[in-house]
């Protein structure tokens, strides 16, 4: 739904783009710049001890712990929160003030009232909506809250996108949380209930995030002082004024803490979860991306390029906006034709059901089929029930996921990226993007295994008949094909003539 709400708000405004004027923003005149507390002023915190006692003494740089399911990537979160001592570096494109984002919020009040410094930084998109929520925040002396890309005047996204479009369309799609300079948190997830908790809300995103430790942490904190002295990130406080009104709207909305007791013991959590030692490589745009002056090196494609290489034998994509475009599949074919295997995941319309979204993949599927590459769409409500022990890595899905939102490629089982960048223009133009490359021939097999054994059996798997036309095959448990539709699973008459419709509008970059 906030891809919806994005994509509604600049088709509208392009409609109406012609208006001229926009409220300036504020002189950063004003504005102290701030930097990460260095690793090795915290490496007799609570968190560097326990994580120095489970570090392996090898060349690597990165301790890394794959957070699939949804529960246990929020406890992973809180976990960093309640145990950091000295600093709390936060950056994410939404936060909603639902059950998952007040438990978060007010474990940010505890660390903060025990004297941890919090950085907090959001897009600006969806930052109206929790202003209360962020003035309280902001008015504790230890919490400091900026914002990127903001809107002017305050409130009024439609007004900013037609005033102001060229900048407006550009937001910071970045997540990553990271407590002490010692461990972080980077993937697919944003903070709300349809991230975390199923029964709080109506979807489940299936999604990844990586927690990592070692030296590739301090390389995460300084890619965030990059974005947060960067001259897109705004002080809350120079952008509107707190109000006691704000203060305590947030406070009628507070959740019962009874209900949800994640567990936080750190010990525990190294002990239970298997890491995987290897070498990382942070790939990220650089924050002027929102400004639209960024140079190609800047880039998170061109940095992608080079960490991931060349391929030789496999590639496999999971994006939940696969928008390929043209050149993108003439790209794609081109890695086929020198003898390599790829398959692609990404959301079925009934997993993704906004027609003008899913337009601007379908119109591609029969091109990409006939390049060689295996489609497979995620059905809805595919994966049942919770994990069990013989099952202990479903990868890329939470228990009862509703929808895709992971986004991973994994190159010959032996680099791997993780994080917020999607297959389509609007990552590769202009949001900016973050993530993990991985270089592990351990978890690349493992993440390539698991995509081998779940995505047949959890999806659509699209291919041509005879004649040239679509069929979606759907597996049982076994992997038997139980069903073989001719119309798209899911879709009515008019939801294939919207798909159609839309797909012939040159829009794709704005999706």
């Amino acid at each position: 739904m906030n891809r919806i709400r994005h994509i509604l708000v600049t088709l509208t405004s392009l409609l109406l783009i012609n208006l001229q004027g926009c409220a300036s923003l504020p002189d950063l005149a004003e504005r102290n710049a701030s930097y990460a507390v260095p690793a090795s002023d915290t490496s007799n915190t609570e968190l560097g001890t326990v994580i120095a006692q489970h570090s392996q003494d090898t060349q690597t740089n990165a301790g890394v712990v794959l957070l699939s399911e949804a529960k246990a990537a929020l406890d992973a979160r809180l976990m960093l929160i309640e145990h950091a001592e000295q600093s709390i570096d936060i950056q994410y494109y939404i936060w909603r003030d639902d059950t998952s984002g007040q438990m978060m919020t007010e474990a940010l009040q505890r660390a903060a009232n025990r004297g941890v410094r919090i950085r907090l930084l959001l897009d600006d998109f969806h930052a109206n909506a929790i202003s209360a929520l962020l003035h309280q925040l902001n008015a504790h002396p230890n919490i400091h809250v900026r914002l990127v890309n903001p809107f002017m005047p305050r409130g009024a996204i439609v007004w900013g996108f037609i005033t102001d479009f060229e900048r407006a369309n550009r937001r910071m799609h970045n997540k990553s949380l990271t407590a002490d300079n010692q461990a972080s948190i980077v993937g697919g997830r944003n903070v709300g209930d349809d991230y975390f908790l199923r029964g709080e809300s109506d979807i489940l995103f299936s999604d990844l995030d990586l927690l990592v430790i070692g030296e590739i942490v301090s390389a995460i904190s300084n890619d965030f002082d990059t974005y947060w002295n960067s001259n897109a990130s705004y002080p809350l406080e120079l952008l509107e004024p707190n109000t006691a009104s704000s203060a305590q709207a947030f406070s009628q909305t507070s959740f019962d803490p009874a209900k949800y007791q994640p567990p936080h013991d750190l010990e525990d959590f190294f002990n239970t979860h298997e890491m995987t030692w290897a070498n990382a490589i942070l790939v990220s745009d650089a924050p002027n991306k929102v400004l639209g002056i960024i140079e190609e090196e800047q880039r998170i494609t061109y940095k992608l390029k080079e960490v991931l290489g060349v391929p030789e034998e496999e590639v496999l994509i999971i994006s939940p906006y696969f928008i390929p475009t043209k050149a993108g599949v003439e790209s794609l074919q081109n890695i086929i034709n020198t003898g390599v295997q790829m398959s692609v995941l990404t959301n079925a319309f009934a997993t993704n059901d906004v027609a003008i979204v899913h337009s601007g993949y379908a119109k591609w599927r029969k091109r990409l089929l006939k390049a060689g590459i295996r489609l497979f769409e995620l059905r809805p409500a595919a994966i049942t029930g919770p994990s069990t022990e013989d099952d202990e890595d479903p990868t890329f899905s939470s228990s009862s996921a509703s929808s895709l939102h992971a986004k991973t490629f994994i190159i010959d089982r032996q680099r791997v990226f993780v994080g917020s960048f999607n297959f389509d223009p609007r990552s590769i133009n202009l949001n900016t993007e973050l993530g993990l490359v991985v270089h592990s021939d351990e978890l690349g097999s493992r993440m390539a295994e698991a995509f081998e054994r779940d995505t047949p059996v959890q999806s659509f798997e699209v291919i041509l008949s005879d004649t040239g036309d679509l069929i979606w095959l759907e597996r049982d448990a076994n992997g038997n094909i139980t069903k073989r539709h001719t119309t798209e699973p899911g879709t009515t008459w008019f939801n294939r003539l919207a798909i159609r419709f839309f797909s012939l509008l040159p829009i794709d970059s704005f999706l």
